[in-house]
Order: structure tokens, then sequence, then C-alpha cells
């Protein structure tokens, strides 16, 4: 039988989909002997949006967080990901900066990087692929999934046979961040990318946003896919993956190997699911079938973001009517994919354009950037009185001759006036409000105790224990069985 990998995202891509980016070091590091157990292929820990979670919402060093999950997961690789010139926001960053995110991704114990242009514009990561590999990082290039009249399987066939011999990846994946794929499609889209990668692994990561994702990963790897991206099931389904036990059980019933530790699957869900109920954070379930998003193609995670702006301005009412806005937009801005910062861009857009009442009266500097090119090439062309309607507003004329400044480290540094900063705090200054970081920084190490939800037993002793009453000791008792814990004095 043929053995098929898991790369888990539950640490990343589950919580990023589910919990709002919410999850903490310490729901991590009590259970990382599992993950060590379960043999996947490697551990998705952080994606640029979780660098601005840890600070902002959680108050944690994400550097710490990236060194204390590496050290205590030494036999598995763990994955970050970057996506492109814009990095941490929707912002082109200098070089500089992107080379030493990289060198210092390395140094604090990444050993695998998926790095991204969702436009396809190779031109935009061959620096980054060179830097990567050259510090000893496994590279991921994936080929981000989207729907238009551009993005066939020719398409697709043709991105990847210029990639290969361009950037010389280590690793090919199937990106469909928006949950888009169909059976069908899968069907033909993989063998037109597989046939120019050579003997490289072929990995696929799709979202249940439609619900069509499993069968997609079940049709994948049956088409030569060696590697499918899974979450354990308390942290699946919704906006986010097929749930690892499901994929388990079924590849095993179409005759392959999943080579994964079923036993501490379920344990890493245990504990997971212990704190979902714990904490009060939702539970992922299987979603239904719905037809629109084909249209609109916004990410689930995105359409609460479109609802909170609406509902600020008292216009909920109208989220349809700005979907559809979405989908018109997209098509005169030449298909870029809905995944970040795109779909940001095109959603804000179509927020001003229907609660304006006039189309492109007002545009953001973030799309006035994409309509001149600076994200990109399009993966279309932009539709003519569109990018003369948007380059004739005012705030566009400082942008017409823009070119982008390219400090050094060296200037950077005297620019935030702080001499003897590390390089990993250097870059939190640099590209995070100092405020953030500062907090940050005061809340001191992270605290990394935590009950292991697979273990209940053990974990209601522990936090009785905690409790601050008049009891010395817990006594737990059953036939057969007496064990008495004291508390010390």
């Amino acid at each position: 039988m043929k053995e098929i990998n898991f790369v888990d995202t539950s640490l990343r891509d589950g919580p990023q989909s589910l919990w709002a980016t919410r999850m903490r070091t310490a729901h991590i590091i009590p259970i990382a002997p599992k993950f060590e157990e379960a043999g996947f292929s490697a551990v998705e820990l952080m994606g640029t949006v979780h660098f601005d979670a840890c600070r902002r919402y959680l108050r944690e060093n994400p550097w710490e967080r990236i060194r204390l999950v590496t050290e205590a997961m030494p036999k598995t690789p763990v994955q970050a990901l970057i996506r492109s010139k814009s990095l941490t926001s929707f912002n082109i960053v200098p070089d500089a900066v992107i080379a030493l995110w990289i060198k210092r991704c390395a140094a604090n114990g990444i050993r695998r990087l998926m790095i991204f242009d969702a436009l396809h514009d190779w031109n935009n990561i061959a620096e980054s692929v060179s830097i990567a590999k050259a510090v000893g990082i496994e590279v991921t290039v994936p080929l981000v999934y989207s729907l238009s009249p551009v993005h066939t399987d020719e398409f697709y066939a043709q991105k990847t046979a210029e990639m290969i011999p361009w950037l010389n990846p280590d690793i090919i994946l199937i990106k469909d961040s928006i949950g888009l794929l169909t059976p069908e499609r899968t069907r033909t889209l993989v063998p037109a990318i597989k046939q120019h990668i050579g003997d490289r692994p072929f990995e696929i990561h799709s979202h249940c946003t439609t619900g069509l994702a499993p069968l997609c990963c079940l049709e994948a790897v049956q088409l030569g896919v060696d590697v499918i991206h899974t979450c354990v099931s308390p942290l699946a389904h919704g906006s986010s993956h097929p749930s690892a036990e499901n994929m388990i059980m079924n590849l095993r019933r179409i005759g392959y190997n999943p080579t994964v530790n079923e036993e501490a699957v379920h344990a890493i869900a245990d504990h997971f699911r212990y704190i979902a109920k714990k904490e009060g954070k939702p539970l992922g379930a299987p979603v239904e079938y719905d037809a629109f998003q084909y249209v609109h193609q916004i990410p689930g995670g995105m359409i609460s973001n479109l609802k909170f702006m609406l509902a600020e301005r008292g216009a909920e009412h109208r989220l349809e009517e700005v979907l559809e806005e979405v989908s018109v937009i997209r098509e005169e801005w030449g298909y870029p994919v809905m995944i970040t910062p795109f779909s940001q861009l095109v959603g804000t857009q179509a927020v001003l354009n229907v609660l304006i009442g006039e189309r492109y009266k007002v545009a953001t500097e973030e799309a006035i950037r994409y309509i001149l090119g600076h994200y990109g090439k399009s993966p279309a062309p932009i539709n003519d009185d569109v990018k003369d309607k948007i380059l004739s507003l005012p705030e566009a004329k400082d942008l017409l001759n823009w070119e982008q400044p390219q400090p050094s480290i060296k200037e950077l540094r005297k620019e935030i006036g702080r001499p003897g900063i590390s390089e990993d705090e250097l870059l939190l200054r640099v590209l995070f409000p100092e405020e953030h970081v500062d907090a940050t920084l005061a809340a001191g190490p992270i605290d990394t105790r935590y009950p292991r939800g697979d273990r209940p037993v053990m974990t209601l002793i522990e936090e009785l224990m905690k409790m601050s009453d008049s009891r010395n000791y817990i006594r737990v008792q059953k036939e057969g069985f007496s064990l008495t814990l004291r508390k010390n004095r």
C-alpha cells in the first residue's frame, strides 16, 4: 500500500480559521510530546498573522513561541508561512526586512517555510526562496487555487513549469485557501501540475468552506499527491481543514497507508477539545454547501470581517449586495486570488462602493497600489476604465511615481533608535506598533503551564489541587484502587 503523509495545521490554520488566531503557547507546549509521537511530516505553527495576534491580543513574544515549540518538538519539522512582499500587513516591506525575517525564522528553529505569492508572480518570492534554502530551510511553494477565466488547468501547468527551474522548491503544494476545489476539478488539476514537478513531494491544502475538501483530498491522493494537510477534529471542518481522524479512516478504506500514529492524533484531539470546552471556544463542524461561495470567493474569516464593517455602519442587511460587488470588482481588477491581502483589498473597496453609492468615488491606498502593480502583475489585465478612475483620484497622485524604499538593517536600527536590541526585537519594532511591542515584552516570559486535556483524571486532580481552600489532600478511590495526594505545607 502506498504511504500517505500528513502535515498538521492544528496550531496555525485551525485556530486561525475557528478561534480568531487566539491559541496560546500554553495550549501547545503540554501536548507537544504527542505531536512528536504522531509522526507528522511537518507541523504548521506560524503565519505572519500569528505574529500580529501574539503581540496584539495574547501579549506573547512570537519569536519566543517559535523557540519554545521547536524545542518541545525537536524531531518534527515546524513550518511557518510568509507571503510575498507584504509579509505582515498590506504594506510593501523592504527586502532587507524580509531577508532578516527568514534568517531569524531559521535561527529560532523553523525548518520549513511555505513562501507564496497569490498572483503567482515568481519574481516576488525568488529572493526569499533563495535565502531560505541558503540557511537550510526546506521550502514549499504553493500554487494558490482560484476560479476565473484565467485560472485554468493550463494556467497552473504553465506556472508550475516556470516555477520549477526558477525557484527550485523542495515541495509543491496546491493551496486551496478559499475552499473552491471540487472533486471534478481535482481530477484535471492534479495531473496538469504533477507532470512538471518530477519526484518532488506533492501536497494538498484545502479548506472545508464548501464541505468538499475531504473528497478533494481523497481524489488528489489517488492521482499522485503524497501529503495532505489536516487538523485534529476539534479544529477541523467549518472554514478549516479536513479532520485527521476522518482522513486516516477513509485513506485506509480506499487502500492507502496513512503514516501517522492514530493513538497520538486522538490524544491531541482530546487535548484541544478540552481547551475548547474550558475556554468557550467553538468546535469545528461540517458546513452546508454554499454555491454563492464560488461567486464571491471570500474566505470564511473575511466574511466575518465584512459583517463587522457593515454592522458598525448599521448596514449589515447589505452583506449580499457587498458580496455581489466583490465579484464585479475582482473581474475588473484582473481576477486576483481572494486571499490575504487581496481579499481584504477587494472586500474593503466593495464596502466603500456600496455604502457611498458611487463606484470608486473613494479608494484605499492599498487599492491604488494594487492598480499600479506594486504587489505584482495581475493575472489578467485590469479594466482600463476602472484604472483611469482610480488613478485620477487625488489620493493617487503621491503614488504614481512611487519607488519602494530599500533601507538597510543598519539604517533601520538607527531609525528605531534603540541600540543593542536583538534582531528579533528589531523586526517586531520595524513591523508593528511600538506600544504593542513594549506591552508584549513587558509581559515577560511566556507562561507555558496548562492542563493536559488528554489525561482527564490527572487534569482533574491538578485543578483541584490548585483550589485555595482548606483541603490539604485529595483522594481518588474506586474498587481495587485508591490514590491520596497531599499538599505540601
